[in-house]
């Protein structure tokens, strides 16, 4: 396992007790299939939410929302579609996609950033 691998999966989790904390309820985490994978899945109200996490210790390279291209949104309404289409029982009302960018320095408390209904 790489720092980096380690840093992604300290983001994920500062993630998911975020949107806990905003009364999501996280349902899925790092579901993958042959079209890609997605951090984490969680229901919002009557809204499943596909939330696609980025995490850096720091802003040298930019913010951590700047890594998500117009390909990778497409991508994620694939895989949301897919999710879907593999859990028939979870009914709801309608979906969109969460971005959360994370910059957690080893020094400092983690920022978070999230952005709802990107797509």
């Amino acid at each position: 396992m790489t720092q980096n691998d380690d840093l992604g999966r300290r983001g994920e989790r500062l993630a998911a007790d975020y949107l806990a904390g905003l009364g999501y309820r996280i349902i899925d985490r790092n579901w993958r299939c042959p079209s890609g994978e997605i951090d984490l899945v969680a229901v919002d109200g009557d809204e499943l939410v596909i939330v696609e996490v980025k995490t850096r210790s720091s802003t040298a390279f930019g913010d951590p929302l700047e890594g998500v291209t117009d390909a990778k949104l497409t991508r994620l309404c694939v895989l949301a579609g897919a999710w879907r289409r593999a859990h028939p029982g979870v009914r709801t009302g309608g979906s969109r996609i969460d971005l959360v960018g994370i910059v957690a320095p080893r020094t400092r408390p983690a920022a978070i950033d999230h952005l709802r209904a990107v797509a």
